[in-house]
């Protein structure tokens, strides 16, 4: 059988990773775990974060995946290395992957960041950046309305256009050259962000360069998938699916059949 990546995030967000991750890597077979009946994290305490990171890498490597993808800002900044501390297989996060295409993509060497009120208060940007190019300048700006919204399936054109510029007010006439969406949840905005942002300002999504990290670590350890029949993807919510099933048939489109499969986590309120 065919050993897949796991996904994990709080919500829908993570479904951004895995759309690239179909599209750079066809042969790979997915399970995806989406946190919705405890979305958003952002707002968490850390160890709450890290406890409902560890419950669902419980609950996914019963499926004996080959590598492990936190493809959730929060849980990354926060969870990463105890997660990698509790499983043989490879973790792999999305800010290091999101602030090295950062660093590749600016002149000026200023970089605006934005995400939920726990990445942006674990300086984990700030520190990814910086331990590349310690002169860099950063801007970063929490955004705790934008995930709520994409978690309701309010991203298409002109939905969230009023919420979007009242969350990047303070980033507009900044001289930053590029921004990194520091949620899996706002590239479903991108058109909205980029609209207040302007033609001047690039928009970095960390999903792109994730797949491209998850194809180079499989790749120089010899776990690549083999040619072969098109893999069945497997997608798990923890809460009400019909909303979590109708954002993932919209973002990924006729890429995958979707049922997602229910399983109450514990909650932890």
């Amino acid at each position: 059988m065919q050993q897949a990546i796991a996904v994990l995030d709080s919500g829908v967000g993570g479904l951004t990773v895995v759309k690239e991750v179909m599209r750079q890597l066809p042969q790979e077979k997915v399970i995806y775990f989406g946190d919705t009946a405890r979305s958003p994290y952002g707002p968490r305490p850390a160890e709450e974060v890290r406890t409902f990171t560890r419950q669902i890498v419980d609950y996914l490597i019963q499926f004996n995946p080959k590598m492990i993808v936190i493809a959730c800002n929060t849980a990354t900044a926060v969870a990463i290395e105890d997660i990698r501390s509790r499983v043989s297989v490879p973790v792999l996060g999305v800010i290091s992957p999101g602030a090295r295409a950062a660093i590749k993509t600016t002149r000026s060497g200023v970089i605006g960041v934005i995400g939920t009120d726990g990445t942006i208060r674990s300086n984990a940007y700030v520190h990814a950046l910086r331990s590349i190019a310690p002169s860099i300048q950063v801007y970063s700006e929490a955004c705790p309305l934008l995930a709520p919204f994409v978690e309701k399936g309010l991203f298409e054109p002109h939905e969230a256009d009023a919420v979007v510029e009242q969350s990047l007010r303070k980033l507009v006439g900044k001289p930053i050259d590029c921004l990194i969406l520091g949620c899996t949840h706002y590239p479903f905005l991108a058109q909205a962000i980029a609209k207040v942002m302007g033609p001047n300002v690039t928009l970095i999504s960390s999903a792109d360069e994730t797949a491209r990290e998850i194809s180079a670590i499989l790749s120089h350890r010899r776990m690549l998938a083999e040619p072969g029949a098109l893999p069945i993807h497997q997608f798990f919510c923890s809460g009400e699916t019909e909303v979590f099933k109708k954002i993932a048939e919209s973002w990924l489109k006729d890429q995958l059949s979707i049922t997602p499969v229910v399983w109450q986590v514990p909650r932890i309120l």
